[in-house]
């Protein structure tokens, strides 16, 4: 990914509007193509047919996704929509918005509990259990998988290290990310990057939820 590895960074602040402009960031190509992209208001990415699916996950603003047979769905921050396929999608904005998009291949394994079309949380998929950690495989494929954890507090993920980059989503609550032998509190609204191989932790503050997003080669 052409992310900073090893920091807690937030998509939102790093990839600010520009007045007039739509603006886009690719960190990830092929099958796993994941961009980041920022909306100046007044905006409007055009309705085009896509043959694979596109996770968008709102960072900030607000942002509607709509359809060529009139079709809408109005985002805030923190929500998110998977568009369907094979029919005119676009996304405009009448404030502004920064949002991170997912390539979603038609034979990708999607939870039945995420409907195309329907805004939902990342941070609502899944509910805090006493002393556990709650898991829920959102997405995955071959070469990509995306997660959303639950931790109630005190719990965590020992040190370990993934077999590819990872890009984690902080959803709620704070958490502290241990990084090749350093701590990294993170709260909401905040992200961080693993290389792969590289040695990690997690551990909840408090009640804290994220998803993890690991790409392999």
């Amino acid at each position: 990914m052409k992310e900073k590895v090893g920091e807690v960074f937030s998509i939102a602040k790093d990839n600010p509007p520009v007045p007039g402009c739509t603006i886009s960031k690719e960190i990830s190509g092929g099958d796993n193509y994941i961009a980041y992209y920022s909306l100046a208001g007044n905006t409007d990415i055009s309705a085009e047919i896509y043959p694979y699916h596109k996770l968008i996950i709102l960072c900030e603003g607000q942002a509607e996704v709509y359809t060529a047979d009139g079709d809408k769905r109005q985002l805030r921050s923190g929500e998110s929509v998977l568009a369907p396929t094979d029919i005119p999608v676009g996304i405009r904005s009448s404030e502004s918005a920064v949002y991170t998009e997912i390539s979603i291949r038609r034979d990708d394994a999607m939870n039945e509990v995420v409907k195309a079309g329907e805004v939902f949380r990342l941070a609502e998929l899944v509910p805090y259990q006493d002393g556990k950690i709650v898991n829920m495989d959102v997405v995955h494929n071959d070469k990509m998988k995306f997660v959303v954890m639950a931790f109630d507090e005190g719990t965590g993920l020992s040190e370990h290290a993934a077999p590819g980059e990872a890009l984690i989503f902080a959803l709620d609550g704070e958490g502290v990310i241990g990084y090749e032998g350093k701590d990294h509190p993170i709260k909401a609204g905040e992200n961080f990057h693993f290389a792969k191989g590289g040695m990690h932790s997690v551990k909840a503050s408090g009640k804290f939820k994220m998803a993890l997003l690991l790409t392999l080669e």
